[in-house]
């Protein structure tokens, strides 16, 4: 029988697998540190104003999220005309996507770019063209090898998710001045609230300097709002005028939008979340070093461990071993790390019942293969 058929090279997209939940053994505690959540959960200024928020669900949100992009003027200096608000940065993605790719078209990502970017090329007919990473970072001299007069939008997640790697600002800004200008750069800060790097710069100064760049962030990650689906982009105004005139009217509803305003007010909160997480990524990074495991330098939230390949060691050996222990990392072969775990950084019990698992695995499988006479 007949039956509607997709668009061609909708089929040919990898569905986005989110982080898994699975459960440990019984009597274990189970710690998430596969999707990059917080620790903390949201501000509870965040949770009062959500709440609050439920005494009105008949009424429609106010269709630009006017309040939350005041607010996001006032916390970053940003002109508010220039931000528009969405379910998640991951709709904007999308959009931008719709507005500037089409058929023939293509856009540049490298080759462990978050998973979103070939979706949103690919659902728009565009070729999504991948360039090689130098020690897990984007190379700027890789993509633009790679610009052809098809090239319509670069991007570039800063940091990156999953390695954890960024690109110094000044690299940033070769990168845009030596892309053709009808090239848009989209630069991802999802990340960005946990980087303490004097050569970083989200991307505010390139918008406000350029006719062709965004900046997308999110307040799923540091803010702790994730199950709510806000984000939000600073562009030009005539990016900004595009992407609205697509945009649904009501894509961020009221308690989301009361709740994102309360947690950026809230920078102590932020701040105490921030302190948290440098001090443990270098904890993490030191201890799982020293039990012989490669960690690749992160400036986010989470650490990418690189395990052996050798029978017994490999990382999906491990993820299997730390899941029974209730312990769930993020396995990454749709990320082409299939020799690689994503840690999420958790409270000081998880990350150090991490590390005794990480070490309790290293050590059996080094006493199994003494027994044994493997090498």
């Amino acid at each position: 029988m007949p039956r509607p058929v997709p668009n061609p090279g909708i089929l040919d997209i990898a569905p986005y697998t989110p982080g898994k939940s699975p459960k440990a053994e019984p009597g274990r505690k189970v710690f998430k540190l596969s999707a990059n959540e917080t620790p903390f959960g949201p501000s509870p200024n965040a949770v009062d104003a959500y709440t609050r928020a439920a005494a009105h669900l008949e009424d429609y949100p106010e269709g630009t999220s006017r309040m939350l992009r005041e607010a996001i003027g006032r916390a970053f200096g940003l002109d508010p005309g220039r931000i528009i608000c969405g379910a998640g940065s991951d709709e904007i993605l999308h959009l931008l996507a719709q507005a500037f790719l089409r058929e023939g078209d293509e856009a540049i990502s490298t080759t462990h770019g978050f998973l979103v970017y070939p979706i949103a090329t690919m659902a728009n007919g565009a070729v999504n063209v991948i360039a090689p990473e130098t020690n897990f970072t984007a190379d700027v001299d890789a993509i633009l090898k790679l610009v052809t007069p098809r090239t319509k939008l670069v991007w570039l997640a800063n940091p990156n998710n999953p390695t954890g790697t960024y690109v110094a600002f000044d690299e940033v800004k070769r990168l845009r001045v030596r892309l053709p200008p009808h090239v848009l750069l989209v630069l991802d800060a999802a990340y960005s609230d946990y980087v303490s790097r004097n050569d970083y710069e989200m991307g505010i100064e390139l918008v406000a300097t350029t006719e062709n760049t965004v900046m997308t962030h999110t307040f799923s990650k540091i803010h702790g709002l994730a199950a709510l689906r806000v984000g939000w982009m600073f562009g030009p105004s005539h990016i900004v005028d595009a992407v609205n005139r697509i945009r649904g009217p009501f894509n961020v509803s009221t308690p989301a939008m009361l709740a994102a305003v309360a947690a950026l007010e809230d920078t102590a909160h932020v701040q105490m979340s921030k302190a948290h997480t440098e001090k443990w990524r270098g904890w993490l990074t030191e201890e799982l070093t020293r039990l012989g495991l490669k960690v690749t330098p992160s400036a986010a939230n989470f650490v990418l461990i690189h395990f052996p390949t050798a029978s017994g060691k490999t990382a999906a050996e491990a993820d299997a071993f730390l899941t029974r222990r209730g312990l769930v990392l993020r396995a990454l072969n749709n990320y082409r790390l299939p020799n690689a775990l994503r840690l999420t950084i958790g409270t000081e019990e998880a990350n150090r019942l991490v590390v005794e698992g990480v070490r309790e695995f290293m050590g059996s499988n080094y006493m199994s293969s003494k027994l044994t006479g493997s090498h």
